[in-house]
């Protein structure tokens, strides 16, 4: 994360509780075996990863193909800090060759 970032929010608003919401796209057929995947990735990586507080994944009820995960962080630096170390390790790649389309990820915080 640029050092400047600190610099426009307030003092702390990096420190502060997100959501992430994400929306994955499987190829046609390929779901179960996306849910499948995911849960294995975050029950193995999830517990040990600094700030991550847990998730939960939904099923999208007008396509099939779709699922999409909640998941609880406790800032966004953590965030940042987790999806930097994956992209060096690589652990989500098995999961992208699943995939329709790029998945989109939004990230949320609570309003004050």
């Amino acid at each position: 994360m640029p050092s400047s970032h600190k610099q426009i929010g307030k003092k702390g608003e990096d420190e502060m509780p997100i959501k992430v919401i994400v929306e994955l796209q499987a190829k046609p057929g390929k779901r179960a075996e996306l849910k499948s995947l995911l849960e294995s990735i975050v029950a193995q990586q999830g517990p040990g990863q600094s700030g991550f507080l847990g998730s939960t994944r939904y099923e999208v009820l007008d396509n099939p193909d779709i699922l999409v995960e909640i998941a609880d962080w406790e800032s966004a630096e953590a965030r940042v800090a987790h999806m930097q170390e994956a992209a060096a390790t690589g652990v989500y790649a098995p999961l992208l060759e699943l995939l329709a389309a790029p998945f989109r990820a939004t990230v949320i915080r609570q309003l004050p």
